[in-house]
């Protein structure tokens, strides 16, 4: 049996911890949550006391020590830590998104994931709509243009209840890093690497360093452009959303959900849409009906890892990928504060 550790027990903790309690409690995985650990140890022992024999760590290396791979779900700044402890240990990671709030940090933490078998948090990489999307923009033609809106209302607040978005010292940025670190790696998984980023952002929030829009574009060797529109609101009715958009030169592709879909294809020969279904097992899921689906977009990610751990091998998004992204966003930045001037994506200057 994997014996897992979780360390960060806030909002995206919970989910993790949800996720793996369902996948152990329906006999999905040959693994378990056997500790956890939070700074507000009320969290942890909240955490550990929904696994059956789990106890709350008394600090990060108790926690190392007692168990065989680590789910790092706290802030963004703290990621660094946990997962160099694991890494010293020779533990295996799943590290949540961003890797850390600069890219100069987040290149350390991908150096310590590369030494450990890793999985990094960019859960779209498993969505069935995306997926679908990625095989239709293959097969129709040169991709021509692609826009990407994304939209959530600002996390200090609602279900979220963040505390540390709202610091950019814990968090690194807005709606930019924290959320569309996501699209950036989309667009990079359809499109490939850019020639170019320029981007501007904004702040209505009054909050120091935190960006609560963000428009980014991307430029392509062969003329293909793609825009991304990021915003924090304060729409609290409205969950938090993604629509985009690909022109092929043979079809037109769109999705508004960014787990199911369904995926539209609009052709000559007339539309398509593709339906995304969660995997087989989703039934087994041991938690309540009406989680098991929406809940399917963090468990299948997870069961993917575990199982290439249980067979010896590591997982994918992995550290290289997550670090590409990174790159983007940090160009974004670079751009923003110029400006918006583009700037070509290799290895010019960190923020």
């Amino acid at each position: 049996m994997i014996r897992i550790g979780l360390v960060g027990c806030g909002f995206i903790g919970s989910i993790h911890s949800l996720a793996l309690r369902g996948l152990a409690g329906g006999g999905l995985v040959d693994a378990r949550v056997v500790a956890a650990y939070d700074t507000d140890a009320s969290r942890g022992e909240a955490t550990a006391a929904q696994h059956p024999g789990a106890v709350a760590a008394s600090c990060l290396d108790a926690l190392v020590d007692a168990v065989d791979v680590i789910w790092v779900a706290t802030w963004t700044a703290a990621h660094g830590e946990a997962v160099e402890a694991a890494a010293r240990a020779g533990r295996a990671v799943f590290c949540e998104k961003p890797l850390a709030p600069t890219f100069e940090e987040c290149r350390r933490v991908a150096e310590a994931l590369r030494t450990v078998p890793h999985q990094v948090g960019l859960v779209l990489r498993r969505s069935p709509v995306f997926a679908a999307m990625a095989e239709a923009v293959a097969r129709h033609g040169r991709p021509l243009a692609a826009v990407l809106r994304d939209d959530q209302y600002l996390p200090d607040q609602g279900v979220y209840g963040s505390t540390w978005r709202t610091d950019v010292h814990r968090a690194g940025g807005g709606t930019l890093i924290e959320h569309s670190i996501h699209d950036l790696d989309l667009l990079r998984w359809f499109l490939g690497d850019p020639e170019t980023v320029a981007a501007r952002t904004g702040s209505r929030c009054g909050l120091p360093g935190i960006e609560d829009t963000a428009v980014v574009t991307l430029a392509y060797p062969d003329g293909t452009t793609a825009t991304l529109v990021s915003v924090w609101h304060q729409v609290l009715t409205r969950p938090s959303t993604r629509r985009l958009e690909v022109f092929c030169e043979d079809a037109f592709l769109w999705t508004e959900d960014d787990h199911l879909g369904p995926l539209h294809v609009e052709t000559s020969a007339g539309s398509e849409v593709v339906e995304g279904r969660p995997p087989g097992w989703i039934g087994d899921l041991a938690v309540p009906a009406e989680l098991a689906v929406p809940l399917g977009q963090y468990a299948a990610p997870s069961k993917d890892f575990l199982d290439a751990l249980a067979e010896g091998g590591s997982g994918f998004p992995d550290a290289a990928t997550a670090l590409a992204a990174h790159r983007l966003v940090d160009l974004a930045y670079c751009s923003a504060a110029q400006g918006g001037v583009p700037l070509p994506v290799g290895t010019g200057p960190a923020r």
